[in-house]
């Protein structure tokens, strides 16, 4: 009977779990983007910040989620150390509201919270209506696995040995503390670890003290997760804004613990009802908190600069910025930060291009080499950027994340792809030009500037179609295609005419010209493949031509997943 007890509370536990789960998954992938600039603008003080922090969690039943997000933005330097700690104090408040909600008798509300969850779930293509039917769902698992629970543990009160085996656990406060501390941190919920206990303590399985004891448990393990997952390795200062929550909840601990026989008395004669009394304990601790560490977060803060200060500045490029992998379990934010990278590395093509034709013109050999270690640069960021989104699309991505990734993964391969022309073609051309003393003669020289301004134009189009997606400037760019085909042509004509003029510069030059004017337009066609994927995506037509090249572009997609994995 004893094992039957433990493994249906085992099963009850898991269910609620999921349900959370469901519940935060639902709403980052609904309002993720809105509640990140709902966060990032709501800190002008801290009394606003911990109002943000408090409607954030309320919204995402987990302060670990908040936590995270806010390191995040700490690390990045988008919100200041004092606002950090009190969107925090805000969360651990926010976390305590669905328990209170939960601790009511609401369980018939979960069969039409699994109707109206699957009707809008089965609705067709993602929209937001599918994700609020998986919120609608998660409540609903939460709802039916409290009632499992209750239910289980309710004629199992009197069972000899699960009651022994919970007596032992639950025997000292300290005791209860640490289990509580690691069952929620295992977990990554406090909410799951208070509404387990309100159970335990609705049937009496915990004392009064105990269920006490493993609610602060429960605190102080959801403080644990942000101070290992929301730190950035080699960033210093990442580890300010958790270190602050689990002080202040290590306080909590310390400052009621002595105390919890007095305060277990005190609110039974308050609240006969075990269930209501451990939700009630657990929100007026986290309010009590906040309202003793709100007017400290100054002097907190600069103990905590002083404590840990900030890392050396790392001056090396080719390290990523914007590929915050505790974002990966919102796919909106994930793809914004992966676009934000490629568009880091595009920068570092667009700069490289430049310098090359500096390069050809003027032979400088320090700037063929700056050229390579640029080369360099983007092939690393290019890596990089592929493993992180390797990583998302191995969650659930619907088919509009999906496009995006691979659109991502295509425009960064051929921006890599650009690089290597520039790198391994023209700056060998230009070290080569440097060595024998050539020079391109007048004529040959305007003309190889003036294709390279086109490409370099082209480039900046592809920018702006490659973040906005949109199809009309898709079309000018695969325009610009045949027209910088028709120049390169007309190019090469004009230059075998001064080779038949006998110019000297153009017979000394005439290998290294058209070969800069080859890879230029290779490096053209790289460009331009920006445009198939949106094109694709709008069902426009394109020519067979096109559809060709749109194949070739996306041919590389699926090998460079399947090499990054």
């Amino acid at each position: 009977m004893g094992t039957l007890v433990i493994l249906d509370i085992l099963g009850g536990a898991a269910l609620l779990l999921w349900g959370l789960h469901m519940v935060q998954t639902g709403i980052m992938r609904a309002f993720g983007s809105q509640l990140r600039r709902f966060l990032s603008g709501a800190l002008g003080n801290r009394v606003a910040a911990f109002g943000a922090g408090l409607g954030l969690t309320a919204l995402l039943q987990s302060s670990t989620a908040t936590g995270l997000m806010t390191a995040s933005f700490a690390a990045e330097g988008l919100v200041g150390l004092v606002p950090a700690l009190a969107i925090m104090l805000g969360a651990n408040v926010g976390t305590t509201l669905i328990v209170q909600v939960l601790s009511f008798n609401i369980t018939a509300v979960a069969p039409v919270l699994f109707v109206v969850g699957l009707v809008s779930f089965r609705s067709g293509s993602r929209t937001m209506l599918k994700d609020l039917g998986r919120v609608a769902i998660g409540v609903g698992l939460m709802l039916l696995a409290l009632h499992i629970l209750i239910d289980t543990l309710a004629p199992a009160e009197n069972a000899p040995a699960a009651r022994t085996v919970l007596a032992a656990l639950t025997s000292d406060p300290t005791l209860c503390i640490i289990l509580a501390g690691i069952v929620t941190w295992a977990v990554h919920s406090s909410v799951a670890t208070v509404l387990l206990t309100m159970s335990l303590a609705f049937s009496h399985f915990v004392t009064p003290e105990a269920a006490l004891a493993l609610v602060l448990g429960a605190n102080l393990g959801s403080a644990v997760n942000p101070l290992f997952e929301g730190t950035r390795r080699g960033d210093r200062a990442s580890y300010r804004v958790p270190l602050g929550n689990l002080v202040n909840r290590l306080v909590g601990v310390v400052l009621v613990t002595p105390f919890l026989p007095e305060i277990a008395n005190f609110l039974q004669t308050l609240q006969p009802d075990m269930a209501k009394m451990t939700a009630q304990f657990h929100i007026a601790l986290n309010v009590g908190l906040a309202a003793l560490f709100l007017p400290l977060l100054s002097p907190m803060a600069a103990l905590l600069a002083r404590l840990i200060p900030d890392s050396p500045r790392s001056n090396d490029p080719s390290a990523p910025k914007y590929l915050d992998v505790n974002e990966l379990d919102t796919p909106s934010l994930a793809l914004a930060d992966a676009a934000r990278e490629t568009l880091r590395a595009g920068d570092v093509v667009e700069s490289m291009l430049r310098k090359v034709m500096q390069a050809l013109k003027g032979g400088d050999r320090a700037l063929i080499a700056e050229i390579s270690a640029m080369d360099n640069t983007v092939d690393r960021l290019d890596e990089a950027i592929k493993l992180y989104l390797t990583r998302l699309t191995r969650g659930t991505l619907d088919e509009r994340e999906s496009r995006r990734a691979m659109e991502i993964i295509s425009f960064t391969i051929n921006l890599e792809h650009i690089g290597d022309i520039i790198d391994k073609n023209l700056n060998e051309l230009a070290a080569k030009k440097n060595k024998r003393g050539l020079s391109f003669s007048e004529a040959g020289a305007a003309e190889l500037e003036a294709f390279h301004k086109d490409v370099l134009d082209s480039l900046r189009m592809a920018f702006g179609v490659f973040m906005s997606g949109d199809v009309a400037d898709a079309r000018r760019l695969l325009a610009e295609k045949t027209r910088l085909r028709n120049a390169e042509r007309l190019a090469a004509e004009h230059h075998l005419e001064r080779l038949r003029e006998g110019r000297p510069e153009t017979l000394e030059t005439t290998s290294l010209h058209l070969d800069v004017l080859r890879d230029m337009r290779r490096i053209h066609s790289h460009i331009c493949a920006a445009a198939y994927p949106v094109l694709e995506a709008a069902g426009v037509a394109t020519t067979a031509e096109e559809s060709q090249a749109a194949s070739r572009v996306l041919t590389p997609l699926g090998a460079a997943k399947s090499v990054t994995e």
